[in-house]
C-alpha cells in the first residue's frame, strides 16, 4: 500500500510540474503558423503602408501635391522630423512584412504538403520571393544604402548597409531566378494570396512588370546599360497586359479590413485633407476625363445660380475643408481596392523602354495612348472620353509639349493618382511635372526619406557609413539612380 501510494504521490507531482510548465507558454503567440497565413498577413501589411493617408505612415501624396492639408500644414510642408515617418515606413516593411515574408518561406520550405504535385509548392516559394523582392525593392527606393545581406538576423541588431546599387541589382536576378521557376500549370497560394488568389500566370505577368520598372529606374546609369537592356527586353514580352491583371488587394466592409482611405478620412471623423490645385489645376487645364473619379465638386457660384467645379485648395497653406475638392466618394468606400501595379503603368514604361531605344515592341505612342486608355477606362471613363483627351495637341504624344520624358512623366502622374509612393519614384526619375516646394516648406522636395533616428543611436557607426556613402542622411540627397 506505501508502494502504491509513494507512485502516487509522484505521479501528482509530475502533473502539477507539467501544469506548471504551461505557465510559461505564450498561447497568444501559436508555434504552429503557417506559411500561408504568415504571407497572408505580410500581403496586407504591405498593401497597407503603401495606400495608408495616415501621416504617420505614408505621406508620399503630398510629395507630389495630389493631396494637401487643410489645417495641419507639417506634412504638406515636408516636415518629416515631427512625427515618426521614416521609422514607421521602415518597421513596417522590414518587421511586419519582410521579417513574416521569410518565416513564411522557411515554413512552406519545411512543410510536407499532400498536393498532387510537387510544382506547387515551388510556386508558392517563388511567389514569396517575388512579394519579398517588391518589398525590398521599396526600401531601396526610399533610403538608399539599406541593411540587406545582414537584415532579418534577430542575432544581429547592428546589421551593416549594403550599397544600394548592389542590393538592386541582387534583387533583379533573386526575380529571375523566381520567374523561371513559377509553372502556370499549377496553383500556388490559393485563397492565403489576397492579390491573385495563387493565380500564377498572373505572377508572372506581376513578375515581369515589376522586372520592367526596376531595369528601367537603372537607366540613367551608363555603367550598366548592358545590364537594363538585358533586364528590360527579357521582361517586355511577358508583362501586365490588361486591366484584369493589376497587382491589387481589395478590401472588406468591415474594420479591421477596410480601405486605409476609408480608415482615416471617413472613419476617422476628419477632415484633414482636400485636392491639391496642382494637381487639380493641371487636370483641368486638359479636361482630363477622370477628375470626375478622382475629387469632388464645389459650388463655386457668388449668385444664386450653383456652379459646380473641381477646385484644389493651395499646396502648403492653410484651406477651408469645405470650399475645396475631396477625394472622391468610391476612392473613400471601405471595400475600394489599393494597387502595386496596374496596366496603364506597364504601358507607359513600355513607351519610356522604346524612346531609349530598346527592344520592346511596338512605338512609344502606341504604348503612350494603350497606358491613358487603360488608366480612363480603370477609373470608369469611355473609349469616347479618352478618345477625346488623346485628340487634344497638349496630350497627343506627336504633339504635346516636351522630351518623353515630360510627356510621359506628366501623364504618369495623372495615372498613379492614389499611389503616392510609385507617383513620387516616378517623379524623381522623370522630373516631371515640374513641381515647386510651397513657400512655408522646410526642405526641398524630398528626394528620399532621412534614416530613422533610432538607426544614428542603436546602429551608429554602421548609419554613419551609410550615410557618408550616399552623400549625406538628407532629404536634399540624391539617390544612385537619380541622375538628372
Amino acid at each position: 500500500m506505501k508502494k502504491i501510494l509513494a507512485f502516487l504521490t509522484i505521479l501528482l507531482i509530475f502533473s502539477a510540474c507539467k501544469k506548471l510548465e504551461l505557465l510559461n507558454e505564450n498561447t497568444k503567440d501559436p508555434t504552429n503558423v503557417t506559411g500561408e497565413s504568415l504571407f497572408t498577413g505580410a500581403q496586407k501589411n504591405l498593401f497597407d503602408q503603401m495606400t495608408t493617408p495616415n501621416v504617420n505612415f505614408n505621406i508620399w501624396r503630398m510629395f507630389t501635391q495630389q493631396w494637401t492639408e487643410t489645417t495641419y500644414l507639417d506634412e504638406a510642408n515636408y516636415n518629416i522630423d515631427n512625427r515618426p515617418i521614416p521609422l514607421n515606413h521602415w518597421n513596417v516593411l522590414y518587421r511586419d512584412v519582410l521579417k513574416d515574408l521569410s518565416q513564411s518561406a522557411t515554413i512552406i520550405s519545411s512543410t510536407s504538403y499532400l498536393d498532387p504535385d510537387p510544382a506547387i509548392k515551388v510556386n508558392k516559394l517563388a511567389v514569396v520571393e517575388i512579394m519579398t523582392v517588391y518589398t525590398w525593392s521599396v526600401l531601396v527606393e526610399t533610403f538608399g544604402n539599406i541593411p540587406y545581406t545582414q537584415a532579418l538576423n534577430v542575432n544581429n541588431v547592428n546589421p551593416v548597409y549594403d550599397d544600394g546599387l548592389t542590393v538592386y541589382k541582387d534583387l533583379i536576378n533573386r526575380l529571375n531566378a523566381a520567374i523561371g521557376k513559377l509553372n502556370p500549370a499549377w496553383g500556388s497560394l490559393g485563397t492565403a494570396d489576397n492579390m491573385y488568389q495563387g493565380d500564377v500566370t498572373n505572377w508572372l505577368k506581376f513578375a515581369n512588370s515589376l522586372k520592367l520598372r526596376m531595369g528601367l529606374l537603372l537607366a540613367d546609369i551608363p555603367s550598366e546599360a548592358s545590364f537594363v537592356k538585358t533586364t528590360v527586353e527579357s521582361a517586355a514580352p511577358g508583362v501586365i497586359s490588361s486591366n484584369a491583371d493589376i497587382a491589387k488587394l481589395v478590401y472588406l466592409g468591415a474594420q479591421p479590413n477596410t480601405n486605409p482611405v476609408y480608415d482615416n478620412l471617413v472613419a476617422s471623423g476628419r477632415n484633414d485633407f482636400v485636392a491639391a490645385n496642382t494637381l487639380v489645376d493641371s487636370m483641368n487645364n486638359l479636361a482630363d476625363p477622370r477628375r470626375q473619379f478622382y475629387f469632388t465638386q464645389v459650388d463655386t457660384s457668388t449668385s444664386g445660380t450653383p456652379k459646380l467645379a473641381y477646385v484644389g485648395g493651395i499646396y502648403g497653406e492653410s484651406n477651408n475643408f469645405f470650399s475645396y475638392s475631396h477625394v472622391a466618394d468610391q476612392i473613400e468606400a471601405p471595400t475600394f481596392e489599393a494597387m502595386i501595379f496596374d496596366y496603364a503603368e506597364t504601358e507607359f514604361l513600355l513607351a519610356e523602354a522604346v524612346e531609349r531605344g530598346f527592344s520592346v515592341g511596338g512605338t512609344a505612342a502606341d504604348h503612350y495612348n494603350t497606358a491613358i486608355k487603360a488608366s480612363i477606362a480603370y477609373w470608369g471613363g469611355t473609349e469616347a472620353d479618352a478618345a477625346a483627351y488623346l485628340s487634344n495637341p497638349r496630350v497627343a504624344y506627336a504633339t504635346a509639349a516636351g522630351t518623353f520624358r515630360e510627356k510621359i512623366g506628366m501623364q504618369l502622374w495623372f495615372a498613379l493618382y492614389n499611389r503616392g509612393f510609385e507617383s513620387w519614384t516616378e517623379w524623381r526619375r522623370f522630373d516631371y511635372p515640374l513641381l515647386v516646394a510651397p513657400p512655408e516648406a522646410l526642405s526641398v522636395i524630398p528626394l528620399r526619406l532621412t534614416y530613422p533616428t533610432t538607426e544614428q543611436t542603436l546602429n551608429g557607426a554602421n548609419w554613419a557609413a551609410a550615410s557618408t556613402a550616399i552623400g549625406g542622411d538628407a532629404v536634399s540627397t540624391k539617390l544612385f539612380w537619380d541622375k538628372n
